[in-house]
């Protein structure tokens, strides 16, 4: 049985189809099933946590909602491996070292299950699920659910983006100047944060205006979506930009580290552009020595 998507595919016009066994039709499942379940626990969250500081949140509902997007995922592919944020410890060593031990894994899935937990403790409806696959180390699947706007975004390697069934490109400004951009701010109030609002001070008076929504999976996605027309960030993990990553690609957009280095699972310092004006962006970062590298 197959669900087809009422758009055509932009690099051969045929209809773009989900068949119900594929990878895409389970990522659509969890994302979906797992926002659905995320958007009824609003306002009820019981149990606060803090992982590396009291920026950095935690909830049940985190917790609970990667646990059934395991075992959604492992009931149709048993013997793919997982790397979800909430079995990873706190801090960039662990995170490394989580992403180290499934490396050499032939599927690996990369979950979110709530990106942008402290929009979602605060009722600011702007938050996400991600979901990625990893074949041989590269993403090859990028699903991204917004429950408030009950808005999917999805991205196969070689097939393109969409949302809404509809192919989604990257916005055509051409500079800087004409930029939209959007950022976050590090929990590492050491280093990251620092980092990062070096290139903030920068890049402020550059651009067109900046925005901060707190959720890097939905920034990437705007990205992709032409909503944005860029997106930086410092000390982020696997799980907060691999699916956006992909969708950026996939929409005609550029993605690469702070330093220009391609795209990879292991990059923790994120730009991602409509690739217009991607240089421009990386050597502002390079001038205001905040490219989240240390010297």
């Amino acid at each position: 049985m197959e669900s087809r998507v009422s758009a055509l595919n932009d690099k051969d016009k045929t209809p773009y189809v989900v068949t119900s066994k594929s990878f895409a039709a389970v990522a659509i499942n969890c994302a979906a099933k797992a926002g659905e379940w995320i958007k009824s626990k609003q306002g009820t969250v019981k149990q606060l946590n803090t992982k590396t500081s009291a920026q950095d949140l935690v909830t049940e509902v985190d917790k609970g909602a990667e646990m059934m997007i395991r075992k959604l995922i492992l009931t149709h592919f048993p013997d793919h491996a997982i790397l979800g944020e909430e079995g990873v410890g706190p801090g960039a060593e662990a995170s490394a070292e989580a992403l180290s031990a499934v490396r050499e894994e032939e599927y690996v899935w990369i979950i979110d299950p709530v990106d942008g937990t402290t929009n979602y403790v605060h009722g600011f409806p702007f938050y996400s699920v991600s979901i990625a696959l990893a074949y041989q180390d590269e993403v090859i699947l990028g699903v991204i659910y917004d429950p408030s706007r009950d808005e999917l975004f999805i991205a196969e390697k070689g097939k393109g983006a969409y949302v809404h069934g509809n192919p989604t490109r990257v916005s055509g400004e051409l500079t800087l100047t004409e930029s939209l951009l959007a950022t976050g701010f590090p929990i590492d109030a050491e280093f990251n944060l620092p980092q990062n609002m070096a290139g903030l001070q920068a890049l402020l008076p550059k651009v067109r205006n900046l925005r901060a929504g707190g959720s890097a999976a939905l920034h990437m996605a705007y990205v992709a979506a032409g909503r944005l027309s860029g997106y930086w960030e410092i000390g982020l993990n696997a799980w907060d930009v691999a699916a956006g990553a992909l969708l950026v690609e996939e929409s005609g957009g550029r993605v690469t580290d702070t330093v220009g280095k391609p795209y990879d699972l292991g990059v923790r310092n994120i730009v991602a552009t409509n690739g217009a004006f991607h240089q421009e962006l990386l050597d502002t970062l390079a001038e205001a020595q905040g490219t989240g590298y240390r010297s």
